[in-house]
């Protein structure tokens, strides 16, 4: 019985790519081509003509490997594009976010407590905090265009900071249902949407009012330098 992969290695001697990744595509390829001559097989072709059938699927092993190796290159290219554009960016308006408010928190005024009835606090909130964060905001708006991003990835670039703390309130909205029946209704309610308008939308609010003014401008003015080094 033929070995399809040995063939496959054969005939993609040629396919520059890592050795786990080369690997891959050879038994991806392999497996293919193997399904294809069983299938046939099954049919009732001979052992010969259904290897012809088979291997004639690729009519031409060198091109074969060069497409290969373009969807490699691009795919990698895409991945590293998405780190550039995105993560890096938002991972570092989230950095810078949170440090400013650890900062505030040893350093700064104290918060505005925001009470149920003027006795119970329900929320917090770092006014001091939400004004330098229209700067942070303009801060991922400015790398995420520099690295090429889209309208989308430079949007999600801004609002990157407020994602895991709407990401935990999200948690934990489920939890305060189940335990509703030991929490005062009112204050459970009050509670989250505090955390909601004190934590993501406010925050959110001020990182757009830094970030899409940034965008607009960074975009007016980048664009003729790049379209005169063009």
């Amino acid at each position: 019985m033929l070995n399809w992969q040995k063939l496959v290695r054969q005939r993609l001697s040629g396919l520059a790519l890592d050795g786990p990744e080369k690997n891959e595509v050879h038994a991806e390829l392999a497996a293919h081509l193997e399904e294809s001559y069983e299938s046939l097989r099954t049919k009732g072709l001979p052992e010969q003509a259904a290897m012809q059938q088979t291997l004639a699927q690729v009519a031409d092993w060198q091109d074969l490997c060069r497409k290969i190796q373009i969807a490699r290159t691009v795919k990698e290219n895409l991945m590293n594009d998405r780190v550039r554009q995105l993560w890096l960016p938002g991972l570092l308006t989230f950095m810078l976010s949170t440090g400013t408010l650890a900062l505030l928190q040893i350093f700064g005024p104290k918060p505005w407590v925001v009470a149920l009835r003027g006795v119970l606090p329900v929320g917090l909130m770092y006014v001091p905090w939400l004004l330098s964060l229209p700067l942070v905001g303009a801060m991922g708006a400015f790398l995420s265009y520099r690295a090429g991003g889209s309208r989308r990835a430079i949007f999600s670039s801004i609002v990157f900071p407020v994602m895991p703390f709407l990401a935990s309130i999200l948690l934990v909205l489920p939890v305060s249902l189940i335990f509703d029946r030991f929490i005062a209704h009112n204050i459970a309610r009050m509670s989250l949407v505090m955390a909601l308008l004190g934590w993501v939308l406010l925050p959110g609010v001020a990182l757009l009012a830094g970030g899409l003014p940034a965008q607009f401008f960074f975009s007016r003015r980048l664009n003729p330098r790049r379209v005169v080094s063009g």
